[in-house]
Formats: C-alpha cells, sequence, structure tokens
C-alpha cells in the first residue's frame, strides 16, 4: 500500500503552481481595469475632438497591454480568461473611433495584436459609439460628414452579421450585432427626419422670400 504521505510533494508542487496562477490573474486583473480606464479617457477626448491627446493615451495603452500580456504569456488559460481580453476589447473600440473620425481607415487586425473576438467587438462597438459623432455632425449641420459616418457604421455592421457562427465561439458577438444594428437604425431614423426638416424650412425661406 502506498503511503499517502508521499503525496505531499505534489501537492507542493501544484500549490506553487496555483500561486504562479493566481499572481499572473491578479497582474491581468489590475492591468486590464488601468487599460479600460485609459481606453474610456481617450474616448472622452475623442469626442472633444482633441485626437492628438486621445492617440498619445492610445499609444501609452498599447505599450502597456504588450508588457501585461508579456508578463503573463506563460499562462495562456489566463490570458485568455478574459481580463486581458476586455482591454483589448476597449482598446480596439477607442483605436477604431479614433481613425473613422479622422476620416481613416479602421485600425488592421493583423496589426494590433490582439485577440479575433476582442477586435470584433471593439469595431462594433466603435460603429455604436459612431451615433454620437454622428449626431454632433447634426446639430452642426454638417449632413456630408454625418452621412459619411453612417456609411462607415453600415459597412461594419454588415460585415460583422457575416460572422454567423456559434455564440460560444464568437463570445456572444450576435449580441453586439444586434445593439449595433438597433443604434444604426434609430441613427440613420434621426438623420433622415433633421434633413427632411431642414429642406422643408429651406424650402419656407425660399417661399417667403418670394411673397
Amino acid at each position: 500500500m502506498n503511503d499517502v504521505t508521499d503525496l505531499e510533494p505534489q501537492f507542493e508542487k501544484l500549490r506553487q503552481d496555483m500561486q504562479v496562477n493566481h499572481d499572473a490573474r491578479e497582474i491581468a486583473l489590475a492591468e486590464s481595469r488601468k487599460l479600460i480606464q485609459m481606453a474610456s479617457k481617450a474616448i472622452k477626448l475623442i469626442h472633444r475632438q482633441d485626437y492628438e491627446g486621445s492617440a498619445a493615451i492610445l499609444a501609452e495603452a498599447q505599450t502597456k497591454l504588450k508588457a501585461a500580456k508579456g508578463e503573463i504569456e506563460h499562462r495562456p488559460h489566463v490570458l485568455f480568461s478574459g481580463h486581458i481580453q476586455d482591454a483589448e476589447k476597449e482598446l480596439v473600440e477607442a483605436l477604431t473611433l479614433l481613425e473613422i473620425s479622422q476620416s481613416k481607415p479602421i485600425p488592421d487586425f493583423a496589426e494590433l495584436n490582439v485577440s479575433l473576438n476582442a477586435y470584433l467587438h471593439g469595431i462594433g462597438e466603435a460603429a455604436s459609439e459612431l451615433r454620437r459623432l454622428i449626431l454632433d455632425d447634426v446639430r452642426k449641420g454638417h449632413f456630408e460628414s454625418a452621412e459619411q459616418q453612417l456609411e462607415v457604421m453600415n459597412t461594419i455592421y454588415e460585415g460583422l452579421t457575416t460572422f454567423d457562427y456559434p455564440d460560444g465561439l464568437t463570445n456572444g458577438l450576435r449580441r453586439t450585432v444586434d445593439a449595433l444594428r438597433a443604434v444604426l437604425e434609430r441613427t440613420r431614423s434621426d438623420l433622415t427626419l433633421t434633413q427632411t426638416q431642414n429642406e422643408l424650412v429651406s424650402e419656407l425661406k425660399k417661399y417667403n422670400a418670394r411673397l
């Protein structure tokens, strides 16, 4: 019969491994919180049209993300447990919004070094965030810019609808797409209504001028 006490060395090794996992998880959790906060700040600056300030924050965030992933890459189940992917998604959203707001192409997936799901969810949420930029343009009477932004929103939506895979594989991408569709329809309706109203006002002014 084996001596049960012989298992203690194995348990000690397992505890050490678990502690390493725990430490990596704590690093991932702490860093992801910082990165999400930085992404949020960057988006606020975009809405204030401080593109240079936003770009600086996002550049720093990308450096921090790379460092965080490097510290825990030897524990891939921690890396992909959700903490880091959440941070990646928020950074993709901010980076995408920054580029679109300056009429630039959305960031290329291969250049960002993020997970596929983080990228897809990130550009989807960036497209929804475009509604605020579009309404700002509408209030300023910049309808051409608003139309261009709406077209970008629609293009991202249509692209995401082609990822018809199980939610377990895409981490619930369908919910992000459904939310984007609702925002897209509401934004298109608001833009069309405002344009129609403006055209009516313009015609009334022309009519009054002829009287």
